[in-house]
């Protein structure tokens, strides 16, 4: 549509509505906006109305024929509409001759944003065919306001000079200050292609980009090691791995062989590696784009030795910018940074990775926000909810700084708790756990207080090589994380990957890739690749003997079968090619399977001979159960691990698992929330596993809390139809603790 590329949105509206009317033939199309602090709609564009009417006739939310389609959120068609009881005569807008009336509504998100209507003469009833074409404008049109609303163009969600706009949550906290916009000095993107004579020249220009290029990650990396408490800043030990592996160096190399200049090589490389990420299903995946446009960037700075220039910051600020990145947050954190707000990017970016390991509030996604209205104005950051208020007035400023302080406060507290045992105050333990796999690095990790590693994803190896890692690789690899935690559980989840976590050397293209080849079935259907990887991991876990392994996305018993089958003859073939070690026979790891296909939920009596123990995916589970991608911004406020059937599924797991004997952990973000947690701890989950900067905190409320008051809780709980019941009541029992602080941080 043309409205949705237009910044004028009255001339643009015109247009519309002029279009609109010759092209259906009617007499009048006009357009009503909602305005929801004065409850009506004002009149923006018509033609066929009275001119001076636009901009100053306005109709109340339950008024006339246009507040009734508002009311009823459905279109309305009437032959006369004058004689309709709802109707309402306003001589300036001057309709005295216009009779049959067709209004839709504006709707984006279940909201209605506006009204659109045509109207003519002549008395009668519009065909269905007109009906439903004035419906499918009105679809289209919803979005393009809803755009212009975020960009500023339309100020419907102003509340005494408050902008307040809804974004993606990034990492938890809050901050209030000053904005700092941020433009990039080296953009990839705007690299014209040019070629070059000078072979010899351009290739020793890249070979030092990427040496001050390796310095600079080093450099932040140091600098980022004193605040950071998990292994998140190992993003910089993978752009390092990027610029020492020689296929991405070599294929810059090519290009400039080709008599490309340096930037025009690198730009092309840079280019094929976002394309490739960018087409990818799997979230996380996805948003590894955004880390090698940042890896193009920095090069490029290098390249072109643009250096750092001196920039004027406020003593403390928000940083705002494009695309925030990983090395945009290395830069900044020591100058004052106290919170970042990207306008592109989700969750899954590295930068919000980075910041949650940091402490520092993000939201992300704020889209269709131009840059320049955002730059030295007061602004409040809300990394829980996503919420970003531009200019907030005094008494929300007062609002918001008293739950700063309050959380600063509980900061404090629970940094006291982080080598102390997760029991609640009448003596119920539970052990909470790591999640790892991102990244290589553990020596943080180790003192997040743990009591061992729930989850390791393996596939990330895999991921950063040309071909399959050798069982000796695998082997090297497994053995850093089990001697990183020699007296502690290590369960290893098996390759997760599939056609939404495609490798670069093994692609897979499907239609449907979150219910297509991945998991235990991509594994299975390749046994040599399966093997390989059990044996590997056997073979590490000779020495500590502290391996448990996990089996992913099991639908059935069949698959677990087989693995099994398979697991048993490595740890034959195995145990007669090592015999013992140190004196003692090899040991076969415990073996249990991820429950995260709602399948599985039916059949934990079958699979409970066959396993050792149980362990909940509850992001996957949440999702499958709900059908809902929680990346798809349409669709993301669906997503609620409250959802009175999720927390009934997770309940009746726990008790199967409690009848048959068998171990049960859970491992996604509602064990990393306070009230998830205490949730989970009622249902009698045994192991909760986490990233490691929620440990303590999740360490603390369980410490604050009485086993039987928790099950009083979930009794409760039970009982509610909707999660935003669920919602109020875990904070209203979190607030009757006098533990108001974590009500934020739990939900």
């Amino acid at each position: 549509m043309e409205f949705s590329q237009d910044a004028e949105l009255n001339s643009a509206l015109s247009r519309l509505v002029s279009q609109v009317k010759s092209a259906m033939t009617t007499d009048c199309c006009s357009i009503y906006i909602a305005d929801y602090q004065k409850q009506h709609f004002l009149l923006v564009a018509s033609d066929g109305l009275a001119k001076e009417s636009v901009g100053r006739t306005s109709i109340g939310f339950n008024e006339g024929l246009v507040g009734l389609v508002g009311q009823r959120e459905e279109p309305l068609n009437i032959a006369n509409a004058q004689q309709h009881p709802h109707f309402i005569h306003a001589p300036e807008v001057k309709e005295d001759d216009l009779n049959a009336f067709l209004g839709t509504p504006i709707i984006h998100q279940r909201r209605v944003l506006g009204i659109l209507s045509i109207q003519q003469q002549n008395a009668r009833n519009f065909t269905e065919t007109e009906e439903a074409f004035l419906v499918t404008l009105s679809a289209q049109l919803a979005t393009a306001i809803a755009n212009a609303e975020a960009r500023g163009v339309i100020d419907q969600n102003q509340e005494q000079g408050i902008k307040h706009i809804q974004a993606i949550p990034g990492a938890p906290g809050i901050a209030l200050g000053y904005t700092h916009v941020c433009y990039p000095r080296a953009d990839i993107g705007n690299v014209s292609l040019r070629k070059q004579d000078d072979v010899v020249v351009e290739l020793q220009r890249f070979s030092d980009a990427v040496k001050a290029t390796k310095a600079d990650f080093v450099d932040m990396a140091s600098k980022l090691s004193h605040v950071i408490s998990d292994n998140s800043l190992d993003i910089f030990e993978v752009y390092k791995q990027l610029l020492d592996s020689e296929h991405f160096v070599a294929e810059v190399a090519e290009h400039i062989q080709q008599n490309w200049s340096a930037e025009s090589a690198l730009k092309q490389v840079i280019d094929k590696y976002t394309v490739q990420f960018e087409a990818l299903e799997d979230a996380y995946l996805r948003e590894r784009a955004s880390d090698i446009r940042d890896l193009g960037n920095r090069l490029l700075l290098n390249l072109q030795q643009l250096g750092n220039e001196t920039e004027k910051l406020p003593e403390q600020f928000i940083l705002i910018a494009e695309e925030v990145t990983a090395s945009l947050i290395a830069e900044y954190q020591h100058h004052g940074l106290l919170a970042i707000v990207s306008l592109s990017g989700s969750n899954n970016s590295h930068a919000a990775i980075l910041a949650r390991a940091i402490g520092l509030p993000a939201i992300m996604g704020l889209e269709n926000v131009p840059l320049n209205v955002l730059q030295d104005k007061k602004a409040i950051v809300d990394g829980y909810s996503g919420e970003f208020f531009l200019a907030p007035s005094d008494s929300l400023q007062r609002e918001y700084q008293l739950l700063i302080d309050e959380e600063t406060q509980l900061a404090d507290k629970v940094r006291q708790v982080k080598d102390l045992p997760a029991i609640t105050r009448d003596g119920k333990a539970v052990e909470l756990m790591l999640n790892a796999g991102l990244s290589t690095g553990f020596e943080h990790s180790k003192s997040a207080g743990a009591v061992g590693v729930g989850l390791y994803r393996t596939e990330i190896p895999f991921m950063n090589r040309s071909c399959f890692p050798s069982e000796l690789e695998q082997t090297q690899l497994y053995e850093q994380v089990l001697d990183a935690f020699p007296k502690k559980p290590v369960t290893m989840r098996t390759l997760d990957v599939g056609g939404d976590k495609s490798l670069p050397y093994f692609p897979i293209e499907e239609d449907n890739p979150f219910l297509g080849w991945r998991g235990i079935r991509i594994t299975l259907d390749h046994p040599e690749i399966f093997l390989l990887q059990v044996r590997a991991m056997m073979r590490a876990n000779a020495h500590h003997q502290n391996l448990e392994i996990m089996l992913p996305m099991i639908s059935n018993v069949g698959e677990v079968d087989e693995a099994n089958r398979l697991i048993n003859q490595a740890y034959y073939e195995l145990s007669s090619e090592l015999g013992s070690v140190n004196g003692k026979p090899l040991t076969k790891p415990k073996v249990g399977i991820m429950i995260e296909v709602p399948a599985v939920i039916f059949q934990m009596k079958e699979l409970a001979s066959r396993v050792d123990f149980f362990s909940v995916g509850s992001n996957d589970l949440t999702q499958y159960l709900l059908a809902v991608d929680r990346n798809n911004a349409r669709v993301s406020e669906l997503y609620d691990a409250y959802h009175p059937a999720v927390l009934r599924a997770l309940n009746a797991i726990a008790q199967e698992s409690s009848e048959l004997l068998v171990p049960l952990s859970l491992c996604g973000e509602l064990a990393s929330e306070p009230a998830g947690a205490i949730l989970l701890l009622a249902m009698g989950y045994d192991k909760l596993s986490m990233n490691p900067h929620n440990i303590a905190r999740v360490k603390w409320i369980i410490r604050h809390i009485e086993y039987q008051r928790a099950k009083i809780i979930l009794s409760h709980v039970m009982t509610f139809s909707t999660a935003k019941q669920v919602h109020t009541y875990l904070n209203e029992q979190l607030e009757q603790m006098g533990l108001g602080g974590f009500v934020r941080a739990g939900m």
